[in-house]
């Protein structure tokens, strides 16, 4: 099994502005996103990370920068991990963007929608580079690893919906906070979710158990009435 913490980055002057920043180069965490990001790096700092991958974009790096920090791991960037192009979208208000035909079709219909102008892709493409990205280094690192990527809301939430079987028209339903860590575990035949938008629950589930000598095989089967979750 192969895990992969998906982690957002900070609170941003744009988010904070209500701007739809894209790929707006510049875009930096404000002081609240400064300041979760340096919670978040607490929080998973016993976390034994094989890899650390980031969108290239700079609220993304400094955010995963907060994650390495007194780690011997290299922060790798990967543009399929980047903020979906929402085209000529970009630097608008959110408040301004909801008046336009096309928000409709991004709330109610996002596998439909396309962003205009040249530099504009669709939500499906965006999902379909960012679930290619997570195999790949999946597929890398091999089973047992443990690897976080740093992504943008929308696509943290395309990425879960691959993994949870939805449709991405039901992508909107997903909640993914600024700062926040979801957490997939992939197997041979199917991904399960263990957490979506953790903004500060215990993760010591997260560090893998020492390996033993007969150990079986992970299983991909759900347990039948759910379990007994992690061992306290």
């Amino acid at each position: 099994m192969t895990t992969v913490i998906l982690l957002r980055h900070g609170r941003t002057t744009a988010n904070a502005g209500g701007i739809l920043a894209g790929w707006t180069p510049g875009v930096q965490l404000d002081e609240a996103g400064q300041a979760q990001v340096a919670a978040v790096g607490e929080r998973l700092a016993k976390v034994p990370l094989a890899a650390v991958v980031s969108s290239p974009l700079e609220r993304c790096v400094q955010t995963a920068s907060a994650v390495t920090a007194g780690r011997d791991l290299e922060l790798r960037t990967d543009d399929r991990l980047g903020e979906a192009r929402y085209g000529d979208w970009t630097g608008r208000t959110i408040k301004e963007l909801a008046k336009e035909p096309l928000w409709k079709v991004v709330q109610q219909h996002p596998s439909a929608a396309v962003f205009p102008g040249p530099e504009g892709e669709g939500l499906a493409q965006t999902q379909a580079r960012a679930v290619a990205a997570v195999r790949a280094v999946n597929a890398e690192l091999g089973p047992d690893a443990v690897w976080l990527a740093c992504s943008h809301g929308d696509v943290i939430k395309a990425v879960l919906a691959d993994a949870l079987g939805l449709h991405l028209d039901q992508f909107q339903r997903i909640v993914v906070d600024p700062a926040s860590i979801s957490v997939i575990t992939y197997t041979e035949t199917r991904p399960f979710v263990a957490r979506i938008n953790d903004t500060g629950g215990d993760v010591s589930a997260l560090i893998p158990a020492p390996k033993k000598r007969g150990r079986r095989k992970a299983s991909s089967d759900a347990v039948v009435g759910g379990g007994s979750g992690a061992p306290a």
